[in-house]
């Protein structure tokens, strides 16, 4: 490296955001995630001994993913690599373990490979990984906020711990802050911070400890050589959105989402949709959940509940946003407002507890098909009575395995619309019931 670049990476340094600049290197300097990092506990003990796994670092933004990947890099030894899921593909990841296989080679280094949001590679892109974790040639380090369980594939899981990171408590991102308005890479003390402008950043920061530190230099570039509450309020416009808070907000969140709809509760639908736009969750994600709901918590109370849902959700990806909060908006006030019946979700799970005890009844000799001369001396398919040929197009019929004969998995309410099929299936179990108490038949 000659001067000229040597000059050109600390010019580029000191315009880093504050946030980039505090970047601790060392375990020391690591703010929060105490159930990780405190004496004695899993992650410290890996770095101690020199034995990081590949690891799927889990949580909220601004817990201290990165930085954990770039002081756990520092401080066994390791080059650092990196890759964004969303720029990179199949290529940048043979690239970057040709240079990790290349280092070892010549150097005996080994290489820590951290992948932000490593839930947006594809399938393939997470297969081309799996042989390198597996030999060792990467020490992979993998940052998410989404759960992994659903969005990371199985066989690389099997092959790293998944680490949970929570959000940062308001005395860590206080800490924090007053670390960055002395520490020279930060404010160096030239700037002066009241505590209440302090305490607002951190509550307006939801745990981030990113938005933290940008919203202090912001904050510290607007008030001048004094940061008092005011000037922080203006810095930052307003409170940001409390969404991700100990890595459970955006659960928490949609649970009340749900539940007001369940309720009926519109008004209270409303503001935990509008909550989890306005903190930049995808409405695709909130529109996904509610195509669910429409089947779960309504179903054929009303059944036009599911073609709203989906219609709203066809619909924002027509036109995106800001006008897709329209038919999104449209579609949650109708599931609120429409009558409510789960009996899909229990039938469903009525049914799936009979095959799971039950195992693979047979199929009854008069439903079965037969295609062939031995099959029908057998009995197959004798007796069957085609509905189309009844009056009403119906006849009563056994269709359950004998040992099931008489269970009712579904149990339709008597609300909505679903009373019309709650009184027709009264009427069909009646009609059965009556047909197995006549002499010469079975059932």
């Amino acid at each position: 490296m000659d001067l000229f670049e040597h000059a050109s990476q600390k010019d580029q340094a000191a315009l880093a955001p504050l946030a980039e600049r505090m970047r601790p290197t060392r375990l020391e300097d690591f703010v929060g995630q105490e159930h990780l990092t405190g004496e004695g506990r899993f992650l410290r003990r890996a770095i101690q001994q020199d034995q990081v796994p590949s690891l799927i670092l889990w949580g909220p933004p601004g817990t201290g993913k990165t930085t954990l990947a770039y002081v756990i890099a520092h401080s066994t030894g390791s080059a650092f690599e990196s890759l964004s899921a969303v720029l990179s593909g199949v290529k940048d990841i043979r690239e970057t373990v040709a240079r990790a296989q290349e280092r070892w080679r010549m150097h005996r280094q080994r290489t820590l490979l951290f992948v932000d949001e490593i839930h947006r590679f594809n399938k393939a892109q997470q297969d081309a990984l799996l042989p390198h974790v597996e030999k060792g040639t990467v020490t992979l380090i993998g940052a998410t906020t989404e759960n992994p369980s659903f969005e990371v594939n199985a066989a690389l899981l099997s092959r790293a711990r998944v680490v949970t990171l929570r959000g940062l408590e308001e005395e860590e991102l206080v800490a924090l802050l007053r670390r960055a308005v002395v520490d020279t890479r930060g404010l160096g003390g030239r700037v002066q911070v009241d505590d209440e402008a302090l305490t607002f950043i951190v509550q307006a920061s939801g745990g981030d400890a990113r938005r933290a530190l940008t919203a202090l230099e912001a904050a510290a570039a607007h008030g001048g050589s004094r940061v008092d509450k005011a000037s922080a309020e203006e810095a930052l416009q307003h409170k940001a959105l409390l969404y991700d808070k100990a890595g459970e907000e955006h659960y928490n969140v949609i649970s009340a989402f749900i539940k007001s709809m369940r309720g009926s509760d519109v008004d209270a639908a409303l503001y935990w949709m509008t909550r989890m736009l306005e903190a930049g969750e995808d409405p695709v994600f909130i529109l996904r959940r509610m195509v669910i709901f429409a089947s779960e918590d309504i179903g054929n109370a009303d059944p036009r509940a599911l073609s709203v849902a989906v219609d709203a959700l066809r619909a924002f990806e027509l036109v995106g946003l800001p006008e897709g909060t329209l038919p999104l908006t449209q579609a949650v006030t109708y599931l609120a407002l429409a009558p409510k019946s789960n009996a899909v979700l229990t039938a469903y799970a009525a049914a799936r507890a009979a095959v799971t005890e039950g195992g693979p009844l047979p199929v009854p000799l008069h439903l079965r098909n037969a295609p062939t001369k031995l099959m029908k001396s057998l009995g197959y398919g004798a007796g069957y009575k085609y509905p189309h040929n009844f009056e009403g197009h119906y006849v009563p019929e056994d269709y359950l395995p004998e040992a099931l004969r008489g269970r009712r998995f579904y149990q339709p309410t008597h609300n909505g619309l679903e009373r019309e099929l709650a009184e027709r299936y009264e009427d069909i179990q009646r009609q059965l019931a009556e047909r197995s108490r006549e002499p010469g038949e079975e059932g």
